[in-house]
């Protein structure tokens, strides 16, 4: 599960690591959960037991395992892009050990004409495994935590207290609103609604208010999409607009 990606903000996906755990509410929709469980379906050797059936629907079983294949893939990519670190999972879930990760790390660090954006609904744990292993803040390497709703807010400040080049906060699935929301440190703030079966609906003054926010305090601001049912009919204008932007650190394609 490497290449090309049709992800608004990345220019390709690297999974590494298969399989994954539910942590929040964020995750109960989880694509890459239903698609894990396609994969499964289809006899791919590397998603059996991933997931399971449960109230009509496939889950994640917490099974998880590096996918060695996997592993090596963007050092053979010469072209520069900007690579989505675990689309599938996440990196800095328990089970996965500071070991994984250093692996991981070194390869990033071989490949340093690629832009790697790394998403974890475990900040505090990332923390952790970066300081544990010594592992080297990577100027190309970006760092980042999904935020759903205000009951999640206090991942941002795991995040700061991570050393990075860049931190970034996705604010997607947004099934809530988050408030006059601290980005100090941050970066850069990607906001998107829910999608696919059962998507929960997003508001537009959730989005208004971290736009305004992303303004007073200096943070790009990048408006995925609306989601629901059918995400490319409800678009991704926002204000009669796109928003794509990026850090200073990359130019927006």
């Amino acid at each position: 599960m490497a290449g090309p990606s049709d992800i608004e903000w990345t220019d390709a996906t690297w999974n590494p690591i298969i399989g994954c755990a539910m942590v929040s509410p964020g995750c109960t929709n989880c694509y890459a959960m239903r698609m894990a469980a396609r994969l499964q379906s289809m006899g791919a050797a590397s998603y059996r037991g991933v997931t399971r059936k449960s109230g009509g629907r496939f889950v994640w079983t917490g099974k998880i395992r590096v996918n060695e294949k996997a592993l090596a893939a963007p050092l053979a990519w010469k072209r520069p892009k900007k690579i989505f670190v675990n689309s599938m999972s996440d990196l800095f879930q328990n089970g996965i050990g500071g070991d994984v990760v250093s692996r991981v790390w070194d390869v990033m660090a071989r490949a340093p004409q690629h832009v790697f954006q790394i998403l974890t609904k475990r900040p505090d744990r990332m923390r952790d495994i970066l300081r544990q292993q010594s592992l080297p803040v990577l100027p190309h390497v970006w760092l980042g935590t999904s935020v759903e709703n205000s009951d999640y807010v206090g991942r941002i400040d795991d995040l700061r207290a991570t050393p990075a080049s860049v931190r970034f906060v996705s604010f997607e699935p947004l099934i809530g609103p988050v408030g006059r929301v601290n980005l100090s440190g941050v970066h850069w703030a990607i906001v998107g609604g829910e999608s696919g079966p059962k998507s929960r609906p997003i508001l537009e003054d959730w989005v208004d208010e971290l736009l305004n926010v992303c303004r007073e305090q200096d943070v790009a601001f990048f408006f995925k999409q609306w989601g629901g049912t059918n995400k490319k009919i409800a678009g991704r204008s926002f204000r009669g607009r796109t928003w794509d932007e990026y850090p200073e650190e990359v130019a927006a394609p």
